[in-house]
């Protein structure tokens, strides 16, 4: 890959990936007045790192980057869901 090479999306890309969202973040509302027991926060959270995978390699460009860049990216989600592990393991066990 070239040093100054761009990569430039399509509007219907960004258009289908605008409406993804859109369709997640109303399934987002629609599940939250359903009542799912021990999985409403689980299923939150899917969908949250859902949207949050799309914002990154579309909008964020992150899909187009480098090797080094996306391994240290995994890294930090790595680390991200073991604090969260963390954290609802405490809260478990008070």
């Amino acid at each position: 890959m070239k040093e100054n090479e761009q990569h430039i999306l399509s509007y219907k890309t960004l258009a289908l990936v605008l409406a993804a969202l859109l369709v997640l973040t109303g399934l987002t509302i629609g599940v939250s007045y359903v009542h799912m027991g021990i999985l409403n926060v689980p299923i939150a959270l899917a969908i949250a790192s859902t949207k949050v995978s799309f914002v990154l390699l579309y909008f964020m460009h992150l899909k187009f980057e480098g090797r080094a860049i996306k391994i240290s990216f995994l890294c930090t989600i790595c680390f991200l869901a073991i604090m969260i592990s963390f954290t609802f393991w405490d809260v478990a066990y008070r």
